[in-house]
């Protein structure tokens, strides 16, 4: 079943056209608006399709607090040790620049968009006019939320994360309940670096069936390779987290592409976009030509008329312009009509049958 594209300043989204590739700035800009400018105009000259901000406080995010829940124990985290209020701090993008931020992407011909985590937020972003809203696979279940966005009538990218198919179902439904149907689920691990093996990508054509959304991948693995694969199971929308030098360090740096990388991306997921194409047998019209290197049959050894073909007077090989390797076995036996010379391609109308 075909689903309807979704539609952002005149790009169309949807299986029908190229992957729109989607560059998470997210806390690279390390506290510099300099360098958050930067990095737009890099991911402008990657190719990307959009640039994609946070918009959030630490206030809006947690509670400053330095004990408890609110101090990251968890070893395997990149964020081990942290407080979340401090981390929130160090991460947030300032609303101030946001727009600014817009309006250099616009220049750049490519569109910018953000993630609320609040309503607050929302009506920010209401005044930038943000053309799309991001869904975090972390608020994916703050249905309040959803519901505020999804009463905007504007795309809507979720990132589906930890959420059970029952909890999908329920934050789709509310976006639907909305009048809100221009959704996109996006595939999402939420470990940071996620690793291929949690991937799970082939659960991508099964949102699409289920849900009859358009889907696509939100990956927090290293490199392109998981966002490349999944092309070929449906993906129409691809959001890898961007930098201009994962040594520069900072929040997300670790797990994000850095400007020759996605330029890779971007190039790379149109040829696999374009290799897709439909169910075909047959020869395309740019293999006619290479239609002649298939084997056939020729005259081996010279044959006089009226002698017998042989295993040894015939044999198939390339070029192909003789008859067809299936009548070999055929004509073994039969008699030639006239002199057949070493080289010249065999023909039914060489024998006598």
């Amino acid at each position: 079943m075909m689903i309807e594209d979704l539609v952002v300043d005149q790009r169309r989204i949807g299986q029908s056209h190229a992957p729109f590739v989607v560059a998470e700035m997210s806390s690279n800009h390390n506290q510099s608006l300099e360098r958050a400018l930067n990095i737009a105009k890099a991911a402008a000259d990657a190719g990307v399709d959009a640039l994609k901000l946070q918009t959030y406080t630490p206030e809006t995010m947690t509670l400053n607090l330095d004990s408890g829940d609110f101090f990251i124990s968890n070893q395997d985290s990149p964020w081990k040790n942290r407080i979340l209020y401090e981390l929130y701090k160090q991460a947030y993008t300032s609303w101030e620049w946001q727009e600014k931020i817009f309006q250099y992407c616009k220049e750049l011909k490519i569109i910018c968009f953000s993630t609320p985590f609040d309503s607050s937020a929302v009506d920010f972003l209401q005044k930038l006019n943000n053309p799309i809203y991001k869904i975090a696979s972390f608020e994916n279940v703050d249905l309040p939320l959803v519901r505020r966005v999804a009463s905007l009538n504007k795309p809507i990218l979720l990132s589906t994360g930890m959420a059970s198919i029952s909890e999908l179902s329920e934050t789709v439904d509310a976006i639907k309940e909305q009048n809100n149907n221009k959704i996109c689920l996006l595939k999402c691990t939420s470990s940071y670096p996620s690793s291929p093996k949690d991937s799970h990508i082939n659960t991508i054509p099964h949102m699409r069936q289920l849900f009859n959304v358009q889907t696509g991948l939100s990956d927090h693995t290293l490199g392109i390779g998981v966002a490349l694969a999944s092309i070929s199971l449906g993906s129409t929308i691809i959001e890898k987290h961007f930098t201009l030098c994962r040594a520069d360090g900072g929040v997300d740096a670790a797990f994000s592409l850095e400007p020759n990388e996605m330029k890779q991306l971007v190039k790379e997921a149109k040829m696999a976009w374009q290799s897709l194409g439909n169910v075909f047998y047959g020869i395309t019209e740019s293999e006619i030509k290479s239609k002649v290197f298939r084997r056939s049959i020729y005259v081996a050894e010279d044959i006089m008329e009226g002698e017998l073909i042989t295993s040894k007077n015939v044999r198939c090989v390339r070029p192909g312009y003789g008859l067809q390797p299936k009548y070999y076995d055929l004509i073994q036996g039969k008699k030639v009509n006239r002199k057949l010379d070493r080289g010249m391609p065999m023909k039914l109308e060489y024998l006598f049958i």
